[in-house]
């Protein structure tokens, strides 16, 4: 099957190589540079801070500009390929307009030497003004430009998600779309085993400051992974492209939680450099916790009051550097490194009352638990002469993702005779996840209607699991091994697959993008101790798309889009290691769970009216094998958590994002997502079923005032989502936040403050079967107030060099349950 796939790929890949390149179409996307000095033609004295614009000759527009240094030189990098017009001009000077041609061959132009002539007529400032949109809608993508959005300074990912449209993100930074947790989440593109393990600390660990925009996928198109039957969510960080050296400095200090980081970037020619580290400590947080059981069979009841100590804290790295041979060959790699942990500490008062039986403890559980990992990653990008866009990319990427849990439990029997302890135990397991991908990515631009792609991947996933339930033994004074609780899992998941994709252009308004991609995953389990469980289990599948768009006039436009996806069952969902917070309530995975298939289908439509935007969406989707967690009693009175494939799904839905101007400083965003939820399956020969119809909506109000100064304030609510059996808590948040510029554009410096009205958030869940009754309640600190201060050093590029001009080069838009984890 591997080599099948494998030909499948390399077959179209050579199909489109074979096509005869028809005339160049302009520059490759490799970037050019324009240099010289500026001398006062009579004197031969440098001149500084003169003006230096360069100008589009078809359009007549400025596309880059700076100015000169204190001897004279001058320089403008990352300039696309073509042929261009420079003006220099200064005070009391003859303007001087030269032809510039940087070409695939001879990419820098070198003026050398350039003299000026004394003139009596003062030149008016140029000036070239231009921003992102805050949110862009392209044809199978929703961008959120996080970078144009200042309330993100001094925060972290899990804070720039929930102001990303279509998403929401809950207290632990479980990430849904539309309502569904199933999201792939990509960094730059590609996937990342640190999100494997716990989602929710991996986004607490990516300062905000780091991130420049968020690619919200709904429907993805065949080039991207299977994976994700709710959509894809793509990270984009900044990526230094500057010449000479610049950097800065985020500083956070805070009621719950400090953050410091810093990055540097260097470039030079063709090679470029960056760097950046970030560290958050979060200070001791208690809260509160409500637990209550009844089992009305036995009449079993019960009910605890807790209150616990928790701990945060973790640092993120990331070098990067690249090098252009030439216009047609480039190398670039990357290696991150991550680290954060996970303290609490919790105390316990409970009672259990049934007939004939009356209990009352006290229990302490000490949990640590540590995350870390690396990633490495080669890229290699070959653009072929003569057309630009035909190129081919080849990457590989080395993954590592470890997780060690420790967990010590201990209960006091408060109504014995003597203080002894009735539990005393340890729960350990330690992960460790290893990820080998190879992909090759090859694109051909046939003619300026037709654009082909084709590719292949492979991903070779390995993780193992060493994990084991100790009880201390008295007479001996040490922690006993449980064989029957205690195992070794060795897993292996790998995935094959191929894809061939078509972006096609129909007149002036049609667009068509579809394709298809096949995926074939392969299995298997292996246990130390109980070989009788080993498993293993392989399927394929073929995943559709199709995305049609149409302007409609010049502004907006309509889309109708089908996908299929998989979501398989990920590690966390499969380890059998049972965790043991607490010793009357036991949860653990499933190694038998089949993978999710879902189909969607989209409607959705843009506008763009005097400054105000408008997305909105219908969608319906049908999904199989849906995984959900599952509460049931086993015969000692313990309940048990675990996965299972539900049975069906099916949802209608409705998404709503809006974005208003009001008086050019005044910006209003929101958006409202309405979805219905109903699951019918069969489980241990019986019929369940629920249904229910959800929401969730968001509001963001910015005001822009005179001297830099922004007033920011963001609202969030969702209320408690359905489940086959009960109810998973609600989550609302409400933040606010002053930032103003100092030094010019170098540094800034604001406050923050979230959720000022309430100093705790209260989460719960409700489940109830047949034969029990389950509730919990949880009180966790959420209010926060902070200061945030960022500096800017090193050389500024020209948009940040302004003396006397005031070009500005950012015209141009650019295109990418809270169950504890296992792993």
């Amino acid at each position: 099957m591997r080599t099948i796939i494998t030909c499948i790929a390399v077959f179209f890949c050579l199909t489109a190589f074979a096509q005869p390149a028809p005339p160049s179409s302009g520059g490759q996307q490799i970037k050019g540079k324009v240099t010289g000095t500026l001398l006062d033609a009579t004197t031969g004295v440098p001149l500084s801070f003169a003006s230096v614009v360069l100008r589009n000759p078809e359009t007549n527009k400025d596309i880059n500009g700076t100015i000169s240094e204190e001897d004279g030189s001058f320089k403008m990098s990352n300039i696309p390929l073509g042929d261009y017009k420079l003006l220099i001009s200064f005070v009391g000077y003859e303007t001087i307009t030269r032809n510039v041609s940087l070409t695939p061959k001879n990419p820098d132009a070198n003026l050398g030497t350039v003299k000026l002539t004394g003139s009596s007529t003062e030149l008016e400032e140029v000036v070239v003004k231009g921003q992102k949109d805050l949110v862009e809608n392209k044809i199978d993508k929703i961008v959120y430009n996080a970078d144009q959005d200042v309330a993100n300074a001094g925060g972290d990912a899990s804070q720039v998600l929930r102001r990303a449209p279509l998403l929401n993100v809950d207290l632990e930074g479980n990430v849904s779309m539309r309502g569904n947790q199933n999201v792939k989440i990509l960094i730059n593109g590609k996937p990342s085993s640190m999100f494997a393990s716990n989602p929710g600390e991996a986004l607490k660990a990516i300062p905000s400051d780091n991130i420049k925009s968020v690619e919200v996928i709904t429907t993805p198109s065949a080039k991207y992974e299977g994976e994700g039957t709710a959509g894809i969510i793509n990270i984009i960080t900044k990526k230094g492209e500057a010449e000479g050296f610049t950097g800065n400095v985020d500083l956070t200090v805070g009621s719950r939680f400090n953050r410091g980081s810093g990055s540097i970037t260097a470039g030079k020619g063709r090679f470029g450099f960056n760097a950046n580290v970030s560290g958050f400590k979060q200070w001791p947080q208690e809260g509160n916790s409500y637990y209550y059981s009844e089992d009305y069979t036995s009449q079993r009841i019960q009910e605890e009051d807790g209150t616990n100590e928790s701990n945060r804290g973790g640092y993120f790295g990331n070098i990067g550097a690249f090098y252009d041979f030439n216009s047609f060959h480039s190398l670039s790699t990357s290696f991150r490194v991550r680290k954060f942990a996970f303290d609490s500490d919790n105390d316990v008062l409970g009672q259990i009352t049934a007939p004939n039986l009356n209990d009352e403890y006290l229990r302490t559980t000490d949990s640590e638990n540590s995350f870390g990992g690396f990633e490495w990653s080669l890229d290699y990008l070959f653009r072929f002469p003569g057309k630009e866009g035909h190129e081919l990319a080849a990457s590989y990427k080395l993954d590592n993702n470890t997780q060690d849990q420790d967990y010590r439990i201990t209960q006091m029997d408060l109504l014995a005779a003597t203080e002894t302890y009735d539990t005393n135990e340890k729960n350990i397991n330690d992960g460790d996840n290893n990820e080998h991908a190879f992909q090759l990515d090859y694109t051909n631009p046939i003619s300026k209607k037709f654009t082909l792609e084709a590719g292949a991947k492979g991903i070779l996933r390995n993780v193992t699991s060493d994990y084991n339930y100790q009880i201390y033994n008295n007479e001996s004074q040490q922690f006993v091994i449980q064989d029957n609780r205690s195992d070794y899992l060795d897993y292996t998941q790998d995935v094959y697959a191929g894809y061939l994709s078509g972006n096609i252009k129909i007149g002036s308004k049609y667009g068509v993008l579809a394709g298809v991609r096949y995926e074939y995953t392969d299995i298997q389990g292996e246990f130390r101790d109980a070989d009788d469980d080993n498993f293993g289990n392989d399927y394929d599948n073929f995943l559709p798309s199709i995305t049609v768009s149409r302007k409609i006039g010049k502004m907006n436009s309509l889309k109708a889009s089908f996908s299929r996806r998989i979501q398989r069952p990920s590690l966390r969902y499969i380890n059998p290691y049972e965790q043991i917070s607490n010793n009357n309530n036991v949860s653990y995975g499933n190694p038998e769970l089949n993978p999710e298939l879902t189909d969607q289908y989209e409607i959705g439509y843009s506008a763009f009216i005097k400054g105000a935007s408008l997305n909105a969406s219908v969608f319906y989707k049908r999904t199989t094998d849906v995984i959900e967690s599952y509460l049931t009693v086993n015969e000692d009175n313990i309940y048990e958590t675990t996965y299972l494939n539900i049975g069906e799904n099916q949802s209608y839905g409705i998404n709503l994002f809006t974005s208003v101007k009001f008086f050019d400083i005044w910006t209003v965003r929101g958006g409202f997502n309405l979805y219905t939820y109903d699951a019918e399956g069969v489980i241990d020969g019986e019929t369940v079923s629920n249904d229910a119809v959800l929401w969730d909506g968001n509001l963001n109000s910015n005001i822009a005032l005179g001297d830099d100064w922004i007033i920011d304030m963001f609202g969030f609510y969702r209320p408690r989502r359905q489940t086959l059996q009960g109810y998973m808590p609600s989550f609302s948040i409400f933040s606010m936040g002053i930032k103003k510029k100092i030094w010019g554009d170098r540094g800034s410096i604001g406050v923050n403050v979230t959720q000022p009205f309430n100093k705790y958030q209260t989460f719960g869940t409700e489940l109830e079967g047949d034969t029990y009754y389950q509730t919990s309640e949880n009180q966790t600190p959420f209010r926060s107030f902070g200061i945030n201060f960022s500096y800017k050093f090193g050389k500024l590029d020209f948009k940040q060099r302004q003396r006397r001009s005031k070009i500005q080069n950012n015209d141009q838009k650019q295109g990418g349950d809270a169950q504890q984890s296992q792993f």
